[in-house]
């Protein structure tokens, strides 16, 4: 969609609610095909305007913290899936007025927290993170089966014996991976797991699945999905819980050239920042699209993009444009809705990005959320 960049002021998120329904509907068919249900990672995305449409397609959330659970529990209606590496004893009684699942890291945590969960007066399911120490993230950082992970109970720490009260087992293992991942990952839990997994009411496939990707392959996902179903029809519940697959190329993030200095190459220095709006940029590493731009050197006007905290590397990267970028020039970066708004920080006072909200159906540009020095002041005291 061509947005009207005229209209925005800048820097801002604008999360586009036609891209976002069709990747909801995508989802929903996944879900209708499989008899799967699917939760919203809110660790990737938690732009809770947007979950009542969200509801309307997506089973639930799933929470790593307790924020993120009472996010959930406030404006989305469905379930509210837990998991993280460990819990606070000060967190927990509220937690057991949230959530309706709650997946411990290890047995020790379960037997730390078993009594309370048992005597809740709610029915809350109880499970297990396993790791099947089977590797397909390329990037260390993200990959939860490395050597040495903290992240969930590996084949030889598992007690078999000791699942009394569990009724599902849970394993993330994929970070924007395709369904042939998951496809080698499964064997790999199963050779482990299986024995275990035919005691189990649920499991839960984690996230990480890119289900909205242009090129994923839904077929096979949804295939890998009623197989495991046929081979355990003790199961009540298969649950996947992407975050990137809800909002991939569902947002961009617009911003403006202040400057342009020059020092080897042209520098433009632009209203946002790789270190407190886009930190995935340093951290994955990766160079995002810029709408009408380039490879270095590709069209005739070559840049580096950097932004305007007091960071040396403070870099985007190294773009060409047709024309040559002038103070006051609008640059759209692409799908941006996504571990963008949920990880920026206000480092160096620099302004949060507006939240802005497009309907192309309607009034096609609401602002959400304009933050202030008063965000900035209130974080710190």
């Amino acid at each position: 969609m061509d947005y009207a960049l005229d209209k925005l002021t800048t820097p801002c998120y604008l999360i586009d609610l036609g891209l976002l329904k069709r990747n909801l509907e995508i989802l929903k068919d996944v879900q209708t095909q499989t008899g799967c249900k699917i939760l919203l990672a809110q660790k990737g995305y938690a732009a809770w305007s947007t979950y009542d449409l969200c509801s309307q397609y997506l089973a639930g959330t799933a929470a790593s913290s307790l924020h993120e659970a009472k996010l959930g529990g406030e404006f989305f209606e469905g379930e509210v899936h837990l998991c993280a590496p460990a819990y606070r004893d000060d967190d927990f009684d509220e937690y057991l007025r949230i959530v309706d699942h709650i997946v411990f890291n290890s047995f020790a945590q379960w037997s730390r927290f078993k009594t309370k969960l048992q005597n809740a007066s709610r029915k809350i399911k109880a499970g297990l993170r396993i790791n099947p120490m089977h590797s397909e993230v390329k990037t260390k950082i993200y990959d939860p089966c490395a050597p040495g992970s903290r992240l969930g109970i590996t084949i030889d720490q598992f007690k078999p014996d000791a699942l009394d009260g569990i009724t599902g087992l849970h394993f993330h293992t994929l970070c924007e991976l395709n369904a042939d991942s998951l496809a080698r990952t499964l064997p790999a839990i199963e050779k482990q797991f299986g024995n275990s997994i035919k005691k189990m009411d649920w499991v839960n496939f984690g996230g990480g699945h890119h289900i909205t990707r242009p090129d994923y392959n839904v077929d096979l996902l949804c295939k890998l999905i009623t197989d495991f179903y046929k081979h355990y029809p003790n199961l009540e519940t298969i649950y996947l819980e992407p975050g990137e697959a809800i909002a991939i190329n569902a947002g961009v993030l617009i911003a403006s050239v202040l400057d342009i200095v020059h020092n080897d190459i042209d520098i433009a220095i632009l209203d946002t920042s790789a270190a407190a709006h886009m930190p995935d940029i340093l951290e994955m590493p990766y160079r995002p699209d810029i709408t009408g731009a380039g490879q270095p050197n590709e069209k005739p006007h070559t840049y580096r993009l950097a932004g305007s905290t007091c960071l040396a590397g403070d870099v985007i990267g190294d773009y060409s444009f047709d024309a040559q970028l002038t103070v006051g020039d609008k640059l759209v970066f692409k799908d941006m809705a996504h571990y963008t708004m949920v990880k920026n920080t206000l480092f160096n006072g620099i302004n949060l990005p507006d939240i802005i909200l497009c309907d192309p159906n309607t009034d096609p540009y609401t602002l959400q959320r304009h933050f202030t020095y008063e965000d900035f002041k209130n974080r710190l005291s």
